[in-house]
């Protein structure tokens, strides 16, 4: 007679569609915890992938919203620059 195996350390995994932090702020969080998990050793392999795969979407998250931010930096220096030149252009005519 052949048994079912089941996976118990599939039941552990967090769901694959679990919803990422939309802020930078709660991904970095979350980030931090699940490094600082990590780095205990607790955890076994399928835990240690799944925390792994998290955390590399997380660091995504994170990179994002930087160059997001850095992008709108870019452009408020660019206007802010622009505004402080035109000052200087009307003033010579």
């Amino acid at each position: 007679m052949a048994t079912k195996q089941s996976a118990p350390a599939d039941d552990r995994r967090p769901p694959a569609s679990e919803p990422l932090p939309e802020d930078f702020e709660a991904a970095l969080v979350e980030l931090e915890a699940l490094v600082e998990r990590m780095e205990g050793g607790d955890l076994g392999l399928d835990e240690s992938i799944t925390a792994y795969e998290r955390g590399a979407a997380l660091a995504q998250v994170c990179r994002q919203r930087l160059d997001a931010a850095e992008q709108q930096v870019a452009v408020l220096q660019e206007n802010l620059l622009r505004s402080l030149a035109e000052p200087e252009d009307d003033s010579s005519s």
